[in-house]
C-alpha cells in the first residue's frame, strides 16, 4: 500500500509471465511490477469508506435513541430521583447498622446536646486495637452559648469542632449520627473558620483571608447559627490576635443573637471571660504528663488550661535536640518574666510609659534641651520658638 496507488499486488520479474491478463499494471520497478485488480479496488473502496459509514451509523443510532428518550424524559428523571433517594437511604441504613449510629431527636428548640459524639471519618481510620474517644457537647442560648476550648496541640480540638459540625449536618440530612444520643434543634446556618489559607491572586494574606471570613460570619449570625472558630488571630502578633479573639467572643455573646459557638484557641488568657459573661464556659482537652512525655487523653473536660505543649509537639515532629533544648530554655525564661509581670504591672498601674524612657538619641537631646530651658524666665515667644525647634528636630 502507498498513498499514490492505494493497495496493490507486487510480482517479482521472475514470475511476471504468470500474471493473469485481467490484472492491470500500475508501476514497473527494476526487479518487480505492481498490479491492481477490480476485486482489489472494490475492497479498497470498502476500507476507505468504512470510517464514514461507521460515523453515519453511529449518528443514526444516536438520533433514534434521543428521539425515544425525548418522549420519556419526565419518567426517566422521576426514576433517577427515586433511585438516588433509595441509594442514599440504603447507605444511611448501612452506616447506621455497621458503625453503631443513633437516631437523633430533632426539635424546634435552640439547644444542641450530643452524648458520646464521634467523628464519622476519623473513627474509621483508627489503628487496629484503638478506639475513638467520644465526647459530649452541650450548647444552648441560656446557660452555655459559647465554649472556649483550650488544650495542647494535637489533642483533638479541631477534630471536636469538625465532628460537631458533621453530626449536625448528618442529622439535618436525615441520617443517623455517630453518638450514643443526640438532641438537636435545627440550624439555619453553619459557619466554620478553620485552617489557614491565602489568596495570592487577590493580594490577600493568610491573616486577611481569616479576617474577611470571620467578618462575614459576624455579619450573618442568627439564633439558629452554629459557629466553629479555630485559633482565630494566630496570624498576627500575640497581643493583636488575643485582642481580636477576645472581642469576637464578647461580640457573639452580646450581639450574636444567641448563636451557638465553639471557639478553639491557644490564647489561655481568654479563660477569664467565663467570669465576665454568663453564657461563656471554659473546657479543655485533657492530657497526662509523665516526665517529658505527654499522653493525649482526647477527653473533653470542664475548665481551661494554661499550657499548649507546643515544644512537645516539635519533639514529636523530629526537631533537632538543640532546637528543643533552646526552646525549653527560652520558655522557662519567658515564664519567669511572666511571674514578675503582674507585680510590675501593679507597681506601674495608672502610670503611662515616660516619653523619655525610649532609647533614642533625638529624644535624649530634647530631654537635655528641656532640662536646660529656664521656663520661669522665658517669654511666651521664646517658649513658642523652643517648641517649634523641638518639632523641627522630631520631623513634625
Amino acid at each position: 500500500y502507498n498513498n499514490v496507488f492505494g493497495y496493490y499486488l507486487e510480482v517479482r520479474n521472475t514470475f511476471k509471465d504468470k500474471v493473469p491478463p485481467e490484472w492491470i499494471r500500475k508501476q514497473t520497478l527494476v526487479s518487480a511490477e505492481r498490479y491492481i485488480t477490480e476485486e482489489l479496488k472494490q475492497y479498497e473502496e470498502k476500507i476507505f469508506g468504512a470510517e464514514e459509514r461507521i460515523a453515519a451509523l453511529e449518528s443514526r443510532i444516536y438520533a433514534d435513541l434521543v428521539e425515544q428518550i425525548r418522549g420519556n424524559i419526565a419518567r426517566i428523571q422521576q426514576n433517577c430521583r427515586i433511585l438516588a433517594r433509595l441509594d442514599v437511604l440504603a447507605d444511611f441504613a448501612l452506616l447506621a447498622r455497621e458503625r453503631n449510629y443513633c437516631r437523633p431527636e430533632m426539635d424546634e428548640g435552640l439547644s444542641l446536646d450530643i452524648r458520646d459524639g464521634r467523628h464519622p471519618v476519623i473513627e474509621t481510620l483508627m489503628a487496629p486495637g484503638e478506639e475513638y474517644v467520644p465526647n459530649d457537647i452541650f450548647l444552648d442560648d441560656k446557660k452555655q452559648q459559647i465554649i472556649i476550648l483550650t488544650g495542647p496541640n494535637m489533642a483533638g480540638k479541631s477534630a471536636l469542632l469538625r465532628q460537631t459540625a458533621l453530626i449536625v449536618l448528618m442529622a439535618q440530612t436525615g441520617c443517623f449520627v455517630p453518638a450514643a444520643s443526640a438532641r438537636i434543634g435545627w440550624f439555619d446556618k453553619l459557619f466554620t473558620r478553620v485552617g489557614a489559607t491565602d489568596n495570592i491572586s487577590r493580594g490577600e494574606s493568610t491573616f486577611m483571608v481569616e479576617m474577611l471570613e470571620t467578618s462575614m460570619i459576624m455579619h450573618n449570625l442568627s439564633a439558629r447559627s452554629l459557629v466553629l472558630l479555630d485559633e482565630i488571630g494566630r496570624g498576627t502578633s500575640t497581643y493583636d490576635g488575643m485582642s481580636i479573639a477576645r472581642a469576637l467572643v464578647e461580640y457573639i455573646h452580646e450581639h450574636g443573637h444567641g448563636a451557638k459557638t465553639l471557639f478553639a484557641t491557644h490564647y489561655h488568657e481568654l479563660n477569664d471571660l467565663e467570669g465576665l459573661f454568663p453564657r461563656v464556659k471554659n473546657y479543655h482537652i485533657a492530657v497526662k504528663e509523665s516526665g517529658k512525655q505527654v499522653i493525649f487523653l482526647r477527653k473533653l473536660r470542664e475548665g481551661g488550661v494554661a499550657h499548649s505543649f507546643g515544644i512537645h509537639v516539635a519533639r514529636l515532629a523530629g526537631m533537632p535536640p538543640e532546637v528543643i533544648d533552646a526552646a525549653e530554655r527560652t520558655l522557662r525564661a519567658l515564664e519567669r518574666e511572666g511571674t514578675r509581670a503582674p507585680e510590675a504591672a501593679r507597681e506601674e498601674e495608672g502610670l503611662q510609659l515616660s516619653f523619655f524612657q525610649l532609647d533614642d538619641p533625638t529624644l535624649s537631646a530634647l530631654r537635655d534641651e528641656l532640662k536646660a530651658a529656664d521656663l520661669n524666665n522665658m517669654t511666651p515667644l521664646q517658649a513658642f520658638d523652643l517648641l517649634r525647634n523641638m518639632k523641627k528636630e522630631l520631623g513634625l
